[in-house]
């Protein structure tokens, strides 16, 4: 589970799911409710992930091999949780990340076709432990998603059926793990981010008590 007093959700899912609106929503009504809140994201998360971020993401003519992208995400990764999340948690703070380990196994895994395990197992190395309290799968039509995505970068170029191999790779680890809550997102807005927040509540440290 998340290291110290605070709390870990992230949000996954596949192109134009929806993820950074609704993690937007959800940080503004904790916020509202008197949360520490970090909304942060992977790649890039930290300065240094940027850089790491623009090698991975952009198009570009000599793309990094299946292995090396999945080394530069958990690279990310490493960077991310001590520079950000692990502070943050310690401090009690709600952290709320728009993708994690989730996305590795089922980008790198399930769409690139590496070896699952031993995705499993350099991710596990890199997270030392830390599990999120809840990961949100925003779920929605493969095309209609990626109709919906905004941006060009390498992920959103990919053919329909590497999605669609994604979207197999989240919904087995949607269903292998009681951590995971699957919302789909082709419910109106409103009603998702409802349902977000009722299940972002199961997990919920207490509420500091506001200052008058």
């Amino acid at each position: 589970m998340g290291d110290g007093p605070g709390c870990f959700i992230v949000f996954e899912g596949i192109e134009g799911a929806g993820k950074s609106t609704q993690l937007r929503h959800l940080a503004r009504e904790l916020e509202r409710r008197g949360h520490a809140v970090v909304a942060t994201l992977e790649p890039g998360g930290t300065p240094f992930g940027r850089h790491l971020r623009g090698l991975v993401m952009e198009p570009r003519e000599d793309p990094p091999t299946p292995m090396t992208e999945l080394l530069l995400y958990l690279a990310d990764r490493a960077q991310h949780l001590d520079q950000v999340i692990r502070p943050a948690l310690a401090r009690g703070a709600v952290v709320l990340c728009d993708r994690f380990s989730g996305s590795t196994l089922a980008y790198q895994g399930h769409g690139r076709g590496l070896d699952l395990k031993r995705v499993v197992a350099l991710d596990a190395a890199v997270r030392q432990g830390l599990e999120p309290d809840l990961t949100l799968l925003l779920d929605c039509d493969v095309e209609r998603g990626l109709a919906r995505a905004t941006g060009d970068d390498r992920m959103q170029r990919e053919k329909l059926a590497f999605h669609r191999r994604v979207q197999e790779g989240f919904h087995s680890l949607a269903a292998g793990d009681p951590r995971w809550k699957t919302v789909s997102t082709e419910a109106p807005a409103g009603a998702v981010a409802q349902a977000i927040l009722a299940a972002a509540e199961t997990v919920l440290p207490p509420c500091p008590s506001r200052k008058s």
